[in-house]
This record gives structure tokens, C-alpha cells and sequence, in this order.
């Protein structure tokens, strides 16, 4: 497996806007099972996934809260999730990707938000053993580009979770070839935002490839990155609204 740990961009986030827009740990529980269904049906409202794929929140330094396990666009308004500790035995009934959740949460103290994803060009684009350059504003936040998991298996076991949450590194996403990716933030509804920056990102990518000469397409400078990867002027909630616009259980 393939991983640069990029500590040039730790997630951004800080406490206040936590607060202010997406909620905070410690908050009642049933505001947090809300969180989770919104961004679970957010994903699946966008196509970021399908009959697969998983969102949680972290609840405390012991245990998660993973969204109900069963395809995200069907998750009913007031269906609860479950709560996984992050370290011991998944519950009966969660399912056993969730192990990556798991491994993340306990390596990543930073980390309150993540979402399994399916996008259809992060797929493509990994099928090259490629994940998606840093080429627009979008891309910024993965910069110079997210990991690559270069296993196509499903992720059952303790040892392989271990792994990819080491592969994971420090950066906002890591793509698994052939097999979606994952996306990780301060928040659930960030690690959703920055679901959707990834395929946005891949979908430029592949239009690069299938130009030539591709070189010629401008990626961004490490100084340009660091500027452009920002979170002020609520540019995460902006999305957010628009990926939640419609939602019965909206706030």
C-alpha cells in the first residue's frame, strides 16, 4: 500500500466553528443521530454512493456513532444508527467495514467525521493506480494528491483496517483501488464536503488524461494549496446546504 503522510495539511477545524455550524462532541445524542442521517443521505442524494458505503461521528474518546446499515438514500427520518467503541468487537449487526472507521478514529485524535464512499470517477481514476492531482480549488485539500490503497479486497479484518488507517496518514481522504475511498474531517458534515471535493477532483483528472499532451494542465504549488485549502467563508457550510437542501430532517 501506497501512503505519503502529509502533515503540511492536517484537517482544518477548529472548536468554535465546530459549534457554530456542524455541532460538537458531547452534544445530545440524538442530535448527533440526525448529523448522521443528513450526511448519510446527503451522500447518497449526490451519488457518492449507492447500495454501499457507511457515515459516522465520533461520539467521545471511546465510541462512534455509525448510521444504520443498510443503503444511506433509504435511512428514514428518525432511524437510529449504531455505537461502535473504537477499540474492541464491532456490535452485532455493523458492518465489518466499519473496522476502518475503528483504526482511524483511534490514530486520529483530529478526526470527528467519516464517510465510505463509492464515486464513480474516484473508482475509474483508481483502476490506473492514480488518485486525483491537485489541479483545482477542490483538489487543494488533498494535496499534492490522496493515497492510494493499492487493494481491491474488501477491508475484513483488524490487520488490513490497521493498515489503511496507516496508509491514511494525515490527509483528508485516501482512495482504494477499485473500491471507493474514504474521506475524513473535523466534522461528519466535512468529511461529506470533502467526499464531494474528491470527485469532483477525479472527474477533472480524467478529463486531463484523456487530453494530450496532459502535462500541460497546471496543478497547484504546495504554497497555493496551503492558501486555497481553507474553510473560511463557510465554504464547507455553503455545500453543506446544498448537498442537504430538501432533506426532511434538515435543521
Amino acid at each position: 500500500m501506497h501512503g505519503v503522510p502529509n502533515p503540511t495539511f492536517p484537517n482544518l477545524g477548529t472548536k468554535n466553528n465546530m459549534e457554530e455550524a456542524f455541532g460538537f462532541i458531547g452534544e445530545p445524542l440524538d442530535t448527533t443521530q440526525q448529523r448522521v442521517r443528513l450526511a448519510a443521505r446527503a451522500l447518497a442524494r449526490h451519488n457518492l454512493v449507492h447500495a454501499y458505503g457507511h457515515v459516522s461521528a465520533r461520539l467521545n474518546n471511546e465510541s462512534f456513532l455509525v448510521c444504520a446499515p443498510k443503503p444511506m438514500g433509504l435511512i428514514e427520518p428518525g432511524e437510529d444508527g449504531d455505537i461502535v467503541p473504537i477499540s474492541g468487537e464491532l456490535p452485532p449487526g455493523v458492518l465489518g467495514e466499519v473496522r476502518c472507521h475503528q483504526k482511524i478514529y483511534a490514530a486520529r485524535n483530529d478526526i470527528n467525521g467519516i464517510c465510505r464512499i463509492f464515486p464513480r470517477n474516484v473508482m475509474t481514476l483508481s483502476t490506473f493506480k492514480k488518485t486525483p492531482k491537485a489541479r483545482l480549488g477542490f483538489g487543494s485539500y488533498f494535496f499534492p494528491h490522496p493515497p492510494l490503497w493499492d487493494d481491491p479486497l474488501l477491508l475484513r479484518s483488524d490487520e488490513q483496517a490497521f493498515e489503511f488507517a496507516k496508509t491514511l496518514a494525515n490527509n483528508r481522504a485516501i482512495v482504494m483501488r477499485g473500491n471507493g475511498a474514504v474521506c475524513v474531517a473535523p466534522t461528519v458534515e466535512e468529511s461529506v464536503v470533502m467526499a464531494f471535493y474528491l470527485e469532483e477532483s477525479a472527474t477533472t483528472e480524467l478529463a486531463v488524461m484523456a487530453s494530450h499532451p496532459d502535462h500541460q494542465s497546471v496543478c497547484f504549488t504546495e504554497e497555493e494549496a496551503k492558501i486555497r485549502a481553507t474553510g473560511t467563508g463557510r465554504i464547507y457550510e455553503r455545500l453543506w446546504e446544498y448537498m442537504t437542501e430538501g432533506d426532511p430532517e434538515k435543521f
